[in-house]
């Protein structure tokens, strides 16, 4: 398919690479920054420009990865009445896409996408149309990108991204504070690294909450108290330490 892209970040720029690779012809890169859309156009040997005041090129879907608050003004600039046009926002229905086109959807990536990484890793995509038949487009087109295709109305994926700002955002940011602990405290933060591939492997095979561990889990007020003490020099670390005891101690006593 003959594909336009809105946008230059890491989900334009990942996203364009796979559709890219998977045979489809990117025939123009547009943003918001003209030169941020050039940039990403030379990976592909495209037209670039701005997604304000250049000419849209004839394409087979006009894949639209940009912000979410962009999405909502998009239409001030943009009307390609009759194009397929489709969104990545997970948290965005797909009616903001009505007055654009009249046949719309979307081809969410249910995935962390950072576009400087060069890994190869699994994109699950979250789809939807506008009608049965944009449907069956999208999900043919999809097909060509990712293994893991799913339909998913607006509530379903919005509830797939609390789920992944859970999964990805929060844990990353745990990850965070814990290394910044262990650079304060003077230990290898990287010491963790096979306790975490041991935890990623183990829930995928068991459900999370059976294979918990620690002293929340076991009432270890010992433990706990000894935890606390030294936490007492990381007041912000020890609050969220206190509530995600607590969480764990609860979501346990429910059972």
């Amino acid at each position: 398919m003959r594909v336009v892209i809105v946008g230059s970040g890491n989900v334009a720029t990942v996203l364009g690479k796979v559709i890219h690779n998977a045979g489809h012809e990117i025939v123009q890169v547009l943003s918001r920054n003209e030169n941020h859309a050039k940039v990403l156009a030379q990976l592909f040997n495209c037209a670039s420009g701005s997604f304000r005041s250049s000419a849209y090129k004839q394409a087979d879907i006009y894949i639209l990865a940009i912000t979410d608050t962009a999405l909502y003004h998009l239409e001030e600039y943009v009307q390609l009445k009759n194009k397929l046009v489709v969104h990545t926002a997970g948290s965005v229905s797909i009616e903001v896409l009505k007055n654009i086109s009249s046949g719309y959807g979307i081809i969410y990536p249910l995935q962390s996408l950072i576009k400087n990484s060069e890994e190869d890793y699994e994109i699950p995509l979250l789809v939807d149309g506008s009608t049965p038949e944009v449907l069956t487009t999208l999900e043919d087109f999809s097909k060509t990108l990712s293994n893991n295709v799913t339909k998913a109305d607006d509530q379903e994926r919005l509830k797939f991204h609390v789920a992944a700002v859970l999964v990805n955002n929060f844990t990353n940011h745990l990850f965070a504070v814990a290394d910044e602990f262990c650079q304060k405290e003077n230990i290898d933060f990287k010491k963790l690294f096979p306790l975490i591939d041991e935890t990623i492997r183990r829930i995928k095979l068991h459900s999370p909450e059976t294979v918990q561990t620690g002293p929340a889990i076991r009432e270890d007020i010992y433990t706990l108290g000894k935890h606390l003490q030294i936490l007492s020099a990381h007041p912000d670390l020890k609050y969220l330490y206190l509530k995600l005891s607590e969480s764990i101690l609860k979501l346990h006593q429910k059972k």
